[in-house]
């Protein structure tokens, strides 16, 4: 095998995967966004870098958006709105985090592979992906990929479309939001 059927067996896996999301639960997780005083992004490992990739572009549409974790990240309030990308939903940091989020009386919205699973079922909204959790033996859905990396590249993708959907909504375009961007880089 090379390099090139890999890419297209990858491709094929996120297009079946792209078909199997609710657009329900992808609009409600929009109208949260909408309705959020402050949003904050929170995964660990490689999910974590695609909800750093999604803060990124909300706060390039101009959003009060923000990372868990870094130095910079306020505290969360009854308006707020966090956003967990978990495969399994059973990561006992963002359990934690899930928890303590709700006491406060914010919203939780939760993005896995599992809606059963214990962040799964503390979430106020949740938003089924397909996919294959790291120990891959715990699903049924089969990908050449090794451990999660189908969940996190859809998640990535998942998160891109919520974007453009939030975009449409909004009246924002490219042009709009190029004026947050970095600029001393």
């Amino acid at each position: 095998m090379n390099t090139s059927h890999y890419y297209t067996e990858i491709v094929k896996e996120l297009s079946r995967a792209a078909n199997l999301i609710s657009d329900q639960e992808a609009e409600k997780l929009v109208d949260e966004l909408l309705k959020a005083k402050k949003i904050f992004v929170a995964g660990a490992g490689r999910s974590g870098l695609m909800g750093k990739s999604f803060a990124m572009r909300m706060m390039h549409m101009g959003l009060d958006s923000y990372v868990i974790g870094e130095i910079v990240t306020p505290n969360l309030t009854e308006d707020d709105l966090i956003i967990f990308g978990s495969g399994s939903g059973e990561t006992k940091s963002l359990i934690s985090m899930a928890e303590k989020a709700k006491s406060i009386g914010g919203k939780v919205i939760a993005v896995t592979i599992f809606p059963d699973s214990t962040l799964g079922k503390l979430a106020d909204v949740c938003v089924k992906l397909p996919g294959s959790p790291k120990d891959q033996s715990e699903n049924d859905y089969k990908t050449i990929q090794p451990m999660g990396s189908l969940f996190e590249q859809t998640l990535l993708l998942f998160f891109d479309a919520v974007i453009l959907r939030f975009m449409e909504r909004k009246g924002l375009d490219t042009d709009t939001m190029f004026g947050r961007h970095a600029n001393l880089e």
